[in-house]
């Protein structure tokens, strides 16, 4: 499987989101926002989800969806949303697939000892089903802003 890069045709998708299924079909002719966080409910992952919650008008007058996507179950993405007041869509990419064909699942260190998990990762696809920008090892302070800013510019 190829990396995905800028100008590349997104990899097609199917998640199993907390209300209702998610594809890349849903968004076409609309430019979209995936995000891939590691874990639901965890310290980064909260404060990115409500940072693009915060920004989900901004994004829909730029004619832009947003979804995060993590391996946690559908289940689980419900508890998340209900519990820090989430707007924006969130999708359970059960069996890695998702991240796989994005290549976001890689491996990890922590503390010396390596696993695999999601790097923090944001893709714009516009309009035309392509990337239009990539954003790697995200840190999350500023990153929805710069985001929101690439999607503006997009048109």
């Amino acid at each position: 499987m190829t990396t995905p890069t800028t100008g590349d045709a997104a990899p097609a998708f199917t998640l199993n989101g907390d209300t209702g299924p998610i594809s890349l079909d849903d968004f076409a002719g609309k430019k979209l926002v995936l995000y891939f966080y590691p874990k639901d409910d965890t310290p980064g992952c909260t404060t990115e989800g409500k940072d693009f919650s915060a920004h989900l008008a901004a994004f829909a007058a730029a004619d832009t969806a947003v979804v995060g996507v993590s391996r946690e179950s559908a289940a689980s993405k419900a508890k998340f949303r209900a519990k820090h007041g989430l707007t924006v869509g969130l999708g359970a990419d059960d069996d890695g697939a998702v991240t796989e064909s994005y290549s976001v699942w890689v491996e990890k260190s922590m503390y010396g000892k390596k696993y695999m998990g999601i790097e923090r990762s944001t893709f714009l696809i516009d309009r035309a089903g392509k990337i239009a920008q990539i954003w790697s090892k995200v840190k999350v302070p500023g990153h929805v802003a710069e985001v929101l800013a690439a999607a503006q510019a997009l048109g």
